[in-house]
């Protein structure tokens, strides 16, 4: 045998080992990389879902639990039979119907079993008396159990037979002064419509899904697999979440997240995750627990279809075609120009597999190792661009669930945690500066009455304009937010005796003089405590709260400003 074909099938067998290496070495970092950033993915769309389900009925959860509060109807529910409450409880009924995002409720009384209904079209105007629960019958079970279980809050996946319609139902109790359960109230939410919007959305590779406290299908594109009035079915007869999966270790590996994240109790943030697979297909699962609502939201991603591997193909067909030419034309270019170029190569593989995309100067002669190092360069740019964009897109998300968590929804203010946020930073930079800073808390004066009498959209409207006119009456640079309720409170930094005091009384006759203009006159108490360095959040909590509970002794309507002393700086 010549020297030549030794060369050569040297030569091509270390050609064919280094190849094999390069590609063994990219398959395991794409894997590698794929299944890292999917992970990262996961936890982001878990949490994005999570974030738009709860945004879509918290309010609506809030406004049933508003309406299972009224007085009005609790005391028709204790005297059915009194037209003039039952009149009363109509009326107030009705003005809920057009808070709904769904604009239609219903109310059951427990000891009559009358239920009550009335819809978007106002269908049944005059006529919201619709049929009686009857407990012998198994569409009206969840009913008398819920009852049986007090539960004060439900959400409920139900077709109701007799109204033709099916719908989440957010079910609330109603009870009296006595604390005893005298009816339910709520609202339904149509099925199809919130699908629509929260789980069957158009992302290719994405697959979102919703489930009870113990696994039972909620939410879910295919409806054949919804476990329809999950509260009256016994264990065993639910359509649950494991089966979804093909292999039972998956379906083990799900049911084990959902009792991993109870045993946590909702801890904030808490996602678990674990490939599984799903029509014949790898999946990654991501699991959160949502105690708000004591439902588990879980995404399951197909990294094949988002991450697809696809690209690599091309650099199969030009490696086997560099391949053969350069096993014809060895002679020529064996030492100069195939082993340097390969080892160039190689060098720049181990670099790419550990994590870094800055290649070294790669050799590239006029040949097909020459393209075949351009193909690579290709190759990890184009993997490169498809990690920048993915960070970006977690990134983006991050920031969005970021905003949500620390704007109010209502006002656009900081919400409490927000708020939270901005004092902890000026009670460190106090620390450093051995500065002092203000902080002001208000409260809208009688905004209940103002809620019963106009109702609970005019109070949502004045908190929006009390809003408006708080910012107005701020520097750029403060810190207004919503502490909750009908409660305000302002970081101002940084703020003297003087800076607080005219900023105080300047909010305190904003609100008092524009909201004439508005024709539903608002007045505000206001206390605030000009902070001192040294002061943890407890103590300026606490010495601007007492501020404000003295202000409202006074007769309210009024500022009232302390110090570190507990000293009024302006008493009146």
């Amino acid at each position: 045998m010549s020297l030549k074909t030794r060369l050569l099938g040297l030569a091509a067998a270390l050609m064919i080992i280094a190849s094999v290496a390069s590609w063994l070495a990219y398959r395991e970092l794409s894997d590698d990389i794929i299944e890292r950033w999917g992970q990262q993915v996961a936890e982001i769309q878990v949490r994005y879902d999570s974030a738009r389900l709860l945004q879509s009925l918290e309010r609506e959860i809030g406004l049933a639990r508003q309406m299972a509060d009224s007085s009005t109807l609790v005391n028709w529910a204790t005297s059915p039979e009194d037209k003039a409450l039952q009149s009363d409880a109509i009326r107030e009924m009705e003005s809920f119907r057009s808070n709904f995002r769904d604009n239609s409720y219903f109310v059951a009384l427990r000891d009559s079993r009358r239920y009550y209904y009335n819809n978007a079209n106002n269908e049944f105007a005059n006529d919201q008396f619709r049929y009686i629960l009857d407990p012998d019958k198994p569409e009206d079970a969840w009913f008398f159990q819920l009852i049986e279980e007090g539960r004060n809050f439900h959400l409920n996946v139900n077709p109701d037979t007799e109204l033709g319609v099916t719908k989440l139902w957010i079910d609330v109790l109603m009870r009296d002064e006595e604390d005893r359960i005298v009816g339910m109230v709520g609202t339904g939410l149509d099925l199809d419509a919130f699908l629509q919007d929260i789980v069957d959305i158009d992302q290719e590779g994405i697959t979102t899904l919703f489930v009870d406290y113990n696994g039972a299908i909620q939410l879910y594109r295919d409806r054949n697999y919804i476990d329809f009035a999950s509260i009256i079915k016994p264990e065993g007869q639910k359509s649950t979440v494991d089966l979804l999966f093909d292999n039972p270790e998956d379906k083990q590996k799900v049911l084990g997240m959902l009792q991993l994240l109870k045993n946590r109790g909702g801890a904030t943030g808490a996602v678990e995750s674990s490939f599984v697979t799903v029509d014949g297909r790898k999946h990654l699962a991501g699991v959160a627990f949502l105690p708000a609502i004591g439902w588990f939201e879980i995404t399951l991603l197909d990294l094949e279809t988002l991450l697809p591997r696809s690209y690599l193909w091309p650099l199969v067909a030009v490696f086997l075609t560099s391949l053969l030419v350069t096993l014809i034309l060895f002679h020529l270019i064996i030492r100069s120009r195939i082993l340097k170029p390969l080892v160039s190569l190689e060098s720049a593989v181990e670099k790419v597999r550990g994590g870094s995309f800055a290649l070294p100067h790669l050799e590239k002669p006029d040949n097909e190792i020459g393209r075949l190092a351009s193909h690579f360069e290709t190759m990890t740019d184009t993997l490169e661009h498809s990690t920048r964009e993915l960070e970006r897109k977690v990134a983006q998300r991050t920031d969005e669930l970021n905003r949500l968590a620390r704007v109010d929804a209502l006002t656009g203010l900081k919400n409490r945690r927000g708020l939270d946020e901005a004092l902890d930073e000026e009670i460190q930079r106090a620390k450093r500066q051995n500065t002092g800073f203000g902080l002001i808390w208000l409260d809208i004066d009688h905004f209940k009455a103002i809620n019963d009498e106009l109702g609970h959209q005019a109070g949502d409207d004045i908190l929006c304009r009390v809003a408006l006119w708080l910012k107005a009456g701020v520097r750029p640079y403060d810190h207004p937010g919503r502490w909750g309720g009908d409660e305000f409170v302002v970081v101002l930094s940084p703020c003297d005796e003087d800076t607080l005091c005219q900023i105080a009384a300047r909010i305190r006759e904003t609100i008092e003089r524009d909201s004439i203009r508005t024709g539903t006159p608002v007045t505000v108490s206001v206390g605030g405590y000009l902070c001192q360095p040294g002061d943890d959040v407890d103590t300026i909590l606490r010495q601007a709260d007492q501020a404000l509970y003295r202000v409202k002794q006074q007769g309210r309507n009024k500022v009232l400003i302390t110090d570190g002393s507990g000293q009024e700086i302006n008493p009146a």
